[in-house]
């Protein structure tokens, strides 16, 4: 019998998954197992381009290698558990699936609110049929949104709305400012006044409490009273890892999958951990495991991952190299783009302009013990050119001590 590495997962993890482990020599079988219908596509459109139309659904799908040609793909079937020690892992549809290697890929779902009040006309932004529901709503005359989470997707989604047309857009948040988390209070204020100025309200600093209506919500309720309007609320309140279904197997899941440094889960030589769901330390900050959820990262995991699985399962050492990546993410809002390398929620106690004015095109460092550990531009295409400018100075520093 042929050796076999199941992905769990078949989004962008789970294709570079798979790429990867054939460029790291694996000639064994591979399956890749997802929940949903589709073949592996690009996420961040769906809260931007395609949401507002100016890109179609079938434009996402990704371009697999021909590497992978040969890989069997089972979709819209969930895996629902797992055996590590048996090396089995349970389908939603009663299969079950040896293996020799496990890649875990089953990235994250969307947080949703515990609140009372009606679910028709709430919504989020995960996938193809939430984007597309989502869409549906936006169209409706005279539409009064609002969009429960300041983050990335809440503020882009914001956006999309007002590019729309809505009639009312309201971003809502227990946070002072909106992405104040990832960006700091500097980029925050700054962010704040541009969608502003760009037609976006916000009801800030208190959490939502309710949702009212009967069949359908009319609006939304803070903790400190005020009701706001709405016929489309978009919950973007943050993500949880999918990880249920390794319960039982001794892994440490209190936030995504604990892994080691080389993306060994649990330290298990046999099974390892991409994208989202990864929780790993990175050797160029300070060794704290953290996940990371940016778009880069599913294929930076990958290629470690796979150089990894594939060592152990060809009877090698892995490369001792820890997996040390430069985060990377952008950001398109309205006609501005934010764009981050590095990683500036470590400095946020210590942040410079370094070029620019926050008032145009500006780029933020992010400084953690002295040291540069981020850059972020916000502003135009000279924004984004000339944080790229710094990312040669963040690759060049040593590692951080915790």
């Amino acid at each position: 019998m042929s050796s076999r590495v199941v992905v769990a997962g078949a989004s962008m993890g789970g294709l570079r998954a798979a790429e990867q482990l054939r460029a790291a020599g694996w000639t064994g079988s591979i399956t890749v197992v997802g929940d949903e219908p589709l073949m592996p596509y690009n996420r961040p459109p769906l809260s931007k381009e395609v949401l507002a139309g100016k890109e179609s659904f079938e434009s996402l799908a990704f371009r697999p290698r021909a590497s992978v040609a040969d890989a069997e793909w089972i979709l819209g079937t969930a895996v629902t558990s797992a055996d590590l020690a048996r090396r089995v892992v349970g389908l939603g549809d009663g299969t079950e699936l040896a293996f020799d290697g496990l890649v875990v890929a089953t990235g994250v779902r969307p947080r949703r609110l515990r609140c009372p009040g009606p679910a028709a006309g709430r919504h989020t932004v995960r996938t193809v049929d939430d984007a597309r529901a989502l869409r549906a709503d936006l169209a409706r005359p005279g539409a009064h949104v609002v969009v429960v989470g300041a983050g990335f997707i809440g503020c882009e989604v914001a956006a999309t709305a007002v590019a729309l047309g809505a009639a009312h857009v309201t971003v809502a948040d227990p946070e002072p400012l909106p992405m104040l988390r990832p960006l700091g209070d500097l980029l925050a204020r700054e962010l704040l006044r541009r969608h502003q100025e760009r037609g976006v309200r916000f009801a800030l600093g208190t959490p939502v409490t309710a949702f009212e209506g009967g069949d359908r919500v009319t609006g939304v309720v803070l903790a400190d009273g005020r009701r706001l309007p709405a016929d489309v609320v978009v919950e973007a309140v943050g993500s949880i890892p999918n990880t249920a279904w390794l319960d039982g197997n001794g892994l440490d899941l209190a936030d995504g999958v604990l892994t080691d440094e080389l993306l060994r889960a649990g330290g298990l030589p046999h099974v390892v951990a991409v994208g989202d769901v990864a929780r790993f330390p990175n050797a160029r900050y300070d060794g704290v495991p953290r996940r990371v959820e940016h778009w880069s990262m599913p294929a930076d995991s990958a290629k470690r991952a796979a150089k990894t699985l594939a060592a152990h399962l060809a009877g090698a050492e892995p490369d001792p190299e820890p997996f040390a990546p430069l985060p990377a993410f952008w950001s398109d809002q309205h006609d501005f783009r934010l764009q981050s390398f590095g990683a500036p929620a470590l400095g946020l106690d210590d942040t410079r302009v370094l070029d620019g004015e926050p008032g145009g095109d500006v780029v933020v460092g992010y400084h953690r013990s002295g040291r540069l550990v981020g850059v972020v531009a916000l502003g135009g295409p000279a924004a984004g050119a000339a944080a790229a400018r710094h990312r040669p100075a963040l690759l060049e520093q040593p590692a951080l001590t915790a």
